[in-house]
């Protein structure tokens, strides 16, 4: 992966023993499975938005396991892939906040130029298997990920939705930084908090720099 000021913190993350045992699973996964994202997109989150840039937090599941959809960073898809329901409602909510329109793609490359962090909690998975990849060590790594970033000198928006983005709401210093907690925006949760939850208006008066929500259509 292209160099950055993450990559002396991941060097010696990929050190540590567990690091290493979850990296021979990973390996054998890819030599016999079909997994996503592709190999070398598997830290695309870290390579896309650097450690001093980073204003926003947003911690997803796993990646998307059907092919072609997931590139390493969390809700986003490939260009010209199908707009997952999550995401949908990702940008409905942002539509009913901010007056955005809704776009006609799911590529949230803009997000993170911005300083908007789209990290899963677990980075690689098998194709039609959510989860299959849980409880591997990926848990530890991203635990350890927002460590790094909780320790900032300046303050971070984390948006956690969903039950296993929540669970890491106790590794955030709340005096320095905003932990904004919600439903997940899945289609099965969405309406038990997502929606109304006003998370992106709420990070941009948070925030010194605010983001550009609006990702421009294809």
């Amino acid at each position: 992966m292209k160099k950055n000021e993450w990559t002396p913190w991941l060097k010696s993350e990929w050190e540590q023993p567990y690091f290493k045992q979850l990296a021979a699973f990973v390996h054998e996964a890819y030599e016999t499975k079909r997994v996503y994202p592709p190999k070398a997109q598997v830290f695309s989150a870290f390579e896309n938005c650097d450690y001093p840039d980073i204003k926003v937090v947003i911690i997803g599941q796993d990646p998307y396991h059907q092919y072609g959809q997931a590139h390493g960073m969390c809700f986003s898809v490939n260009p010209g892939v199908k707009i997952p329901p999550s995401l949908q409602n990702i940008y409905k909510e942002i539509h009913d906040e901010l007056g955005c329109y809704i776009p006609n793609n799911g590529y949230l490359m803009p997000w993170a130029k911005q300083g908007v962090f789209l990290l899963n909690a677990v980075l690689t998975v098998e194709d039609s298997k959510p989860r299959s990849h849980a409880q591997k060590g990926w848990e530890i790594f991203t635990d350890h990920a927002i460590q790094k970033i909780n320790e900032k000198e300046e303050p971070v928006v984390f948006l956690l939705w969903g039950r296993d983005a929540r669970n890491k709401a106790s590794m955030i210093n709340r005096n320095k930084h905003l932990v904004l907690e919600a439903a997940h925006p899945s289609p099965l949760s969405a309406y038990n908090g997502f929606f109304g939850c006003g998370h992106f208006a709420k990070a941009n008066a948070f925030l010194k720099e605010p983001v550009d929500w609006q990702i421009l259509n294809l």
